[in-house]
């Protein structure tokens, strides 16, 4: 039965994005208000550029520590060349990218276009709606 479904069944299309010029600190307070791990980075047009998470954010804090600035822009703390999926693609192949990969959070593409972004949590909840 999980091998009929598919990454656009459980994905989330209400995406809290960012842009490479929103400051670090409110992007931080985005991810944390929004109780999310990472966001997409989009340009005016809506298309990917990266995504700021956790990891990118804790770069952040040590460069408070160590240098005593807290200040920037996503830009410069971003993760470039993000890892994407298929909207049409199996969760199954998803739990296994998420299996063999650090990243907690993929943007989705539906013919090349961005559509939204599916997380671990997404995986689980496919899991547990079946019983």
């Amino acid at each position: 039965m999980l091998t009929k479904i598919t990454v656009a069944d459980y994905m989330t299309t209400r995406v809290v994005t960012l842009t490479k010029d929103t400051n670090v600190i409110d992007a931080i307070k985005k991810l944390l208000g929004h109780k999310i791990t990472c966001a997409p980075v989009v340009d005016d047009q809506g298309r990917l550029l990266g995504v700021f998470s956790e990891k990118d954010s804790i770069k952040v804090f040590l460069g408070s520590v160590y240098n005593q600035s807290m200040g920037g822009k996503v830009g410069d703390y971003m993760t470039e060349g993000a890892i994407s999926v298929d909207a049409d693609s199996s969760i199954v192949e998803l739990a296994e990218k998420f299996e063999h990969s650090s990243v907690r959070s993929f943007p989705v593409f539906d013919d090349g276009k961005f559509v939204g972004i599916i997380s671990r949590t997404d995986v689980l909840k496919a899991l547990i709606t079946l019983k």
